[in-house]
């Protein structure tokens, strides 16, 4: 007998009740602190710019050939549609910002909805709850979000990097990854890159190449070609060398110039631009409301 949607509905809640549970928990088990308002974290990715560096992390991800089978297996990537990737964005942002910027309970709701999903994503020669493969995508994003709020933002300080990738590692408790598994400075981060792309399993197969393809060239991506154009630069620009060549990406110095023109007009309009026209929605929200929510708690009024 076919389970009702009624049923599924009810499975599914269920599912996601005991991963609520469990996250909550390992939180409650470990020492990390949610970042606030005034961290590294919110700083870098309360920029909406930044999300120009997912393209590279992206790519980064997929020259793992068991991430790239995953994804090819499980994620609408392979349909390679303009519409579906803007579809896929808006959840990822969705995700992100509940991560980043949400309260305790919104953190914990997106990190139980992203195990969820990984109990699905699975194969023969993966899974995504394998904490390797969390790490590799985990150190991807860790390094492209930074780099990128550099090119197109402004400078960080080490001391900001290093912090970036120590608030970061609240991921190990939100996903089940062993305590101590992720950097926590950027000295880790750069030691733990250099050893994946000299001999850390990692290799551009044609799925990556297909993948790769479709995450930077979907189908009529010249509607909007002055966003792709830009991320397209950003990301192939920023690959490592031998990465880069084993997609098959040319990179010639009209491609250099052409970054550089484009980082610097990006740059300089994001200076015109007030923070409410370049900052997610949530982070502005937080932040307008955060100083009266605390006078507010300091009055031993409700919130």
């Amino acid at each position: 007998m076919t389970p009702g949607p009624d049923s599924l509905e009810h499975d599914r809640e269920a599912l996601l009740a005991r991963h609520r549970a469990a996250v909550r928990d390992r939180l409650l088990r470990s020492d990390h602190v949610r970042a606030g308002p005034d961290s590294i974290t919110w700083k870098i990715n309360r920029e909406v710019i930044v999300v120009a560096g997912w393209g590279r992390a992206i790519l980064l991800q997929l020259a793992h050939p068991a991430v790239a089978a995953g994804v090819h297996d499980h994620s609408t990537i392979r349909r390679g549609g303009l519409v579906a990737g803007v579809r896929r964005l808006r959840s990822t942002v969705g995700a992100m910002q509940s991560l980043a910027f949400g309260d305790t309970e919104q953190m914990i709701a997106a990190a139980a909805r992203i195990n969820a999903i990984h109990d699905r994503v699975k194969g023969r020669a993966y899974s995504a709850h394998d904490p390797g493969l969390q790490r590799w995508v985990h150190a991807t994003l860790i390094e492209s979000i930074p780099r990128t709020y550099e090119l197109l933002v402004g400078p960080l300080t080490l001391h900001e990097r290093d912090q970036y990738c120590s608030e970061a590692a609240i991921m190990e408790p939100l996903l089940g990854m062993p305590a101590g598994w992720l950097p926590r400075n950027s000295a880790d981060l750069d030691t733990y890159m250099r050893e994946m792309l000299a001999d850390g399993g990692l290799g551009v197969t044609d799925t990556s190449r297909a993948l790769a393809r479709k995450v930077l060239f979907p189908s009529k991506w010249q509607v909007v070609w002055p966003a792709f154009r830009a991320m397209q630069l950003v990301t192939i620009g920023s690959l490592p060398p031998s990465i880069r060549q084993a997609y098959g990406f040319a990179w010639r110095a009209r491609d250099e110039r052409a970054l550089a023109r484009w980082t610097t007009c990006i740059r300089a309009s994001l200076r015109l631009l007030p923070p409410i026209a370049r900052e997610w929605p949530m982070a502005r929200h937080v932040l307008q409301t955060s100083p009266e929510r605390s006078r507010l708690e300091g009055q031993g009024l409700p919130v």
